[in-house]
Protein backbone atom coordinates (compact mmCIF):
# COMPACT_ATOMS: atom_id res chain seq x y z
CA UNK A 1 0.00 0.00 0.00
CA UNK A 2 1.32 3.45 -0.89
CA UNK A 3 1.69 5.85 2.01
CA UNK A 4 0.87 9.55 1.75
CA UNK A 5 1.59 12.68 3.74
CA UNK A 6 -1.39 14.07 5.65
CA UNK A 7 -1.46 17.45 7.39
CA UNK A 8 -4.12 18.45 9.93
CA UNK A 9 -3.88 22.16 10.72
CA UNK A 10 -6.00 25.23 11.49
CA UNK A 11 -7.19 27.07 14.58
CA UNK A 12 -10.10 24.73 15.31
CA UNK A 13 -10.31 21.81 17.73
CA UNK A 14 -9.73 18.27 16.52
CA UNK A 15 -6.31 17.94 14.88
CA UNK A 16 -4.81 15.53 17.40
CA UNK A 17 -8.19 13.82 17.79
CA UNK A 18 -8.30 13.17 14.04
CA UNK A 19 -4.76 11.77 14.09
CA UNK A 20 -5.60 9.51 17.05
CA UNK A 21 -8.70 8.32 15.22
CA UNK A 22 -6.53 7.41 12.23
CA UNK A 23 -4.12 5.59 14.60
CA UNK A 24 -7.02 3.60 16.05
CA UNK A 25 -8.30 2.70 12.58
CA UNK A 26 -4.81 1.68 11.44
CA UNK A 27 -4.26 -0.46 14.55
CA UNK A 28 -7.62 -2.13 13.97
CA UNK A 29 -6.46 -3.04 10.47
CA UNK A 30 -3.28 -4.63 11.84
CA UNK A 31 -0.94 -1.75 11.00
CA UNK A 32 1.82 -0.64 13.37
CA UNK A 33 1.69 3.01 14.45
CA UNK A 34 4.28 5.36 15.95
CA UNK A 35 3.11 8.64 17.50
CA UNK A 36 5.71 11.27 18.31
CA UNK A 37 4.13 14.07 20.33
CA UNK A 38 5.93 17.39 20.32
CA UNK A 39 5.46 20.02 23.02
CA UNK A 40 2.99 17.89 25.03
CA UNK A 41 3.80 16.38 28.39
CA UNK A 42 1.97 13.71 30.35
CA UNK A 43 -1.52 13.66 31.71
CA UNK A 44 -3.86 13.39 28.72
CA UNK A 45 -6.87 11.09 28.92
CA UNK A 46 -5.95 9.24 25.73
CA UNK A 47 -2.82 7.94 27.50
CA UNK A 48 -4.74 5.13 29.24
CA UNK A 49 -6.54 4.05 26.09
CA UNK A 50 -3.34 4.11 24.04
CA UNK A 51 -1.54 2.09 26.75
CA UNK A 52 -3.98 -0.77 26.15
CA UNK A 53 -2.98 -0.72 22.47
CA UNK A 54 0.78 -0.52 23.04
CA UNK A 55 1.45 -3.58 20.86
CA UNK A 56 0.03 -1.72 17.86
CA UNK A 57 0.58 1.94 18.81
CA UNK A 58 3.80 3.31 20.30
CA UNK A 59 3.68 6.82 21.77
CA UNK A 60 6.71 8.92 22.70
CA UNK A 61 6.70 12.52 23.92
CA UNK A 62 9.23 15.22 23.15
CA UNK A 63 8.21 18.16 25.27
CA UNK A 64 8.58 19.50 28.77
CA UNK A 65 4.88 19.24 29.51
CA UNK A 66 4.02 22.93 29.31
CA UNK A 67 3.00 25.44 26.68
CA UNK A 68 5.80 27.26 24.94
CA UNK A 69 5.15 30.99 25.01
CA UNK A 70 7.43 33.57 23.48
CA UNK A 71 10.96 32.49 22.77
CA UNK A 72 11.45 28.75 23.48
CA UNK A 73 13.80 27.73 26.26
CA UNK A 74 16.92 25.74 25.40
CA UNK A 75 15.33 22.68 27.05
CA UNK A 76 12.30 22.98 24.70
CA UNK A 77 14.60 23.07 21.67
CA UNK A 78 16.63 20.13 22.96
CA UNK A 79 13.51 18.03 23.55
CA UNK A 80 12.13 18.84 20.09
CA UNK A 81 15.42 18.05 18.33
CA UNK A 82 15.56 14.74 20.20
CA UNK A 83 12.06 14.13 18.91
CA UNK A 84 13.03 14.82 15.31
CA UNK A 85 15.92 12.34 15.60
CA UNK A 86 13.66 9.70 17.18
CA UNK A 87 10.95 10.20 14.55
CA UNK A 88 13.56 9.82 11.82
CA UNK A 89 14.48 6.43 13.28
CA UNK A 90 10.81 5.42 13.50
CA UNK A 91 10.16 6.45 9.88
CA UNK A 92 13.17 4.52 8.60
CA UNK A 93 12.90 1.51 10.96
CA UNK A 94 10.59 -0.56 8.78
CA UNK A 95 8.56 -1.32 11.94
CA UNK A 96 5.82 1.27 11.45
CA UNK A 97 3.18 1.63 8.76
CA UNK A 98 1.90 4.95 10.11
CA UNK A 99 3.98 7.68 11.76
CA UNK A 100 2.20 10.62 13.40
CA UNK A 101 4.09 13.80 14.30
CA UNK A 102 1.60 15.38 16.67
CA UNK A 103 1.94 19.17 17.14
CA UNK A 104 5.06 19.16 14.94
CA UNK A 105 3.69 22.01 12.79
CA UNK A 106 3.34 24.12 15.94
CA UNK A 107 6.82 23.15 17.12
CA UNK A 108 8.25 24.37 13.82
CA UNK A 109 6.21 27.59 13.97
CA UNK A 110 7.49 28.27 17.50
CA UNK A 111 11.10 27.83 16.36
CA UNK A 112 11.85 24.56 18.16
CA UNK A 113 13.27 23.38 14.83
CA UNK A 114 13.12 24.72 11.27
CA UNK A 115 10.23 23.60 9.04
CA UNK A 116 12.88 22.18 6.71
CA UNK A 117 13.41 19.37 9.23
CA UNK A 118 9.79 18.26 8.76
CA UNK A 119 10.18 18.50 4.98
CA UNK A 120 13.35 16.43 5.30
CA UNK A 121 11.45 13.75 7.26
CA UNK A 122 8.80 13.77 4.53
CA UNK A 123 11.51 13.22 1.92
CA UNK A 124 13.00 10.35 3.96
CA UNK A 125 9.65 8.59 4.24
CA UNK A 126 9.66 5.20 2.55
CA UNK A 127 6.87 4.84 -0.05
CA UNK A 128 4.74 2.54 2.14
CA UNK A 129 4.76 4.74 5.29
CA UNK A 130 1.81 7.04 5.95
CA UNK A 131 3.07 10.26 7.57
CA UNK A 132 0.65 12.47 9.51
CA UNK A 133 1.66 15.91 10.80
CA UNK A 134 -0.62 17.95 13.07
CA UNK A 135 -0.57 21.45 14.49
CA UNK A 136 -2.04 24.87 13.98
CA UNK A 137 -0.25 27.44 11.88
CA UNK A 138 1.35 25.00 9.45
CA UNK A 139 4.01 26.57 7.28
CA UNK A 140 3.07 27.11 3.60
CA UNK A 141 5.90 24.75 2.61
CA UNK A 142 4.19 21.97 4.60
CA UNK A 143 0.85 22.76 2.98
CA UNK A 144 2.47 22.43 -0.44
CA UNK A 145 4.35 19.21 0.41
CA UNK A 146 1.40 17.31 1.94
CA UNK A 147 -0.79 15.06 -0.19
CA UNK A 148 -3.83 15.71 2.01
CA UNK A 149 -4.47 18.89 3.99
CA UNK A 150 -7.36 19.21 6.40
CA UNK A 151 -7.91 22.59 8.01
CA UNK A 152 -9.92 22.64 11.22
CA UNK A 153 -11.60 26.04 11.45
CA UNK A 154 -13.17 27.37 14.60
CA UNK A 155 -16.64 28.70 13.93
CA UNK A 156 -17.75 28.65 17.56
CA UNK A 157 -16.11 27.34 20.73
CA UNK A 158 -17.41 27.19 24.29
CA UNK A 159 -13.91 28.14 25.47
CA UNK A 160 -14.82 31.71 24.39
CA UNK A 161 -17.61 31.61 27.01
CA UNK A 162 -15.13 30.72 29.75
CA UNK A 163 -15.47 26.93 29.68
CA UNK A 164 -12.18 25.37 30.81
CA UNK A 165 -10.61 22.30 29.17
CA UNK A 166 -12.44 19.19 30.39
CA UNK A 167 -10.91 15.83 31.20
CA UNK A 168 -11.80 13.26 28.56
CA UNK A 169 -12.90 15.90 26.06
CA UNK A 170 -10.02 18.38 25.67
CA UNK A 171 -7.53 16.82 28.11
Amino acid sequence: MKGYIQLYTGDGKGKTTAALGLALRAAGAGLAVFIGQFIKGKGYSEDRALATLRRAIRVERFGRGCFVRGKPKASDVTAARRGIARCEKAILSGKYDVVILDEAAVAARLGLFPVEELLWLADLKPPAVELVITGRGAHPKLLKRADLVTEMREKKHYFRRGVKARKGIEL
